[in-house]
């Protein structure tokens, strides 16, 4: 009798569509992780030689506000070329957003549906824009006055000469905690969107949402009064954006 046909064949062929699956993943995935550090790369070249002066544009919220005769300092031995490098790698991390958005876009959009590309597109774009517009608010207008309170209310006697290096890493964390705060439209947006939660839900819940913003400004910010409340009001007309924007999306189409 001949011998009956086992399933061998199949799960063979099954098994190695999914390896081979896999690993066209894992090599799309390093190709769009390449271009993205090419990306950082091209445009980091450029302003390498202008390292210092880019330091010195981003340290001028500070320098306008210290006491005539003082100066900002470094303290370890390399940081005065450490901390304009590392000021310039972010700057061009942050100029290549778009571009490294683009390659997250490119490797995710294949699993996407139609309808969730269409949505996620004009959503990066937005949140972006809107993560600019965190970052411009608070080199503009929140480090301003956060050292010129600072500055004000030194006790006497004291020198104001910070580090280049502790400024860096003040500066940046409030550039990250008011992009980050930015992106509240779009959270509020797909909350909605995505049946998490109704606009009037989240209209009923106002008051919890105010505490909530200073509590976030609290543990983003550094502990002054100034940024904390910078952030949080923001945060709140932001929320109330995206109420808006939700409750436009989701109002029932007239015939």
């Amino acid at each position: 009798m001949p011998a009956e046909p086992t399933d061998n064949t199949d799960v063979f062929p099954t098994e190695h569509l999914e390896g081979a699956t896999f690993v066209t993943h894992l090599v799309e995935l390093r190709t769009r992780l390449i271009h993205a550090l090419l990306g950082i790369v091209v445009v980091l070249l450029p302003l390498l030689p202008f390292a210092n002066d880019i330091y010195a544009f981003f340290a001028q919220p500070l320098l306008i506000h210290m006491p005539e005769g003082t100066s900002m300092v470094a303290i370890e031995v390399i940081s005065p070329f450490l901390t304009p490098f590392k000021l310039t790698l972010m700057l061009s991390l942050f100029i290549t957003i778009p571009w490294i958005f683009y390659q997250v876009w490119l490797f995710v959009s294949p699993g996407l549906y139609n309808r969730e590309q269409q949505i996620t597109i004009p959503l990066v774009s937005i949140g972006t824009l809107l993560f600019y517009l965190g970052v411009t608010f608070a080199y503009y207008v929140v480090l301003p006055l956060i050292f010129q309170f600072i500055t004000a209310t030194a006790p006497e006697g004291v020198a104001v000469m910070t580090d280049i290096t502790k400024y860096l890493d003040f500066v940046l964390t409030l550039f990250f905690a008011f992009g980050l705060a930015f992106q509240i439209p779009i959270a509020t947006f797909l909350m909605v969107r995505t049946g998490v939660t109704t606009p009037d839900k989240l209209s009923e819940k106002r008051p919890y949402v105010v505490v909530g913003t200073f509590i976030i400004g609290m543990f983003l910010t550094p502990p002054d009064i100034i940024s904390q409340t910078l952030l949080a009001v923001p945060m709140w007309l932001l929320f109330e954006v995206g109420l808006y924007a939700s409750r436009v999306a989701t109002k029932p189409k007239s015939d």
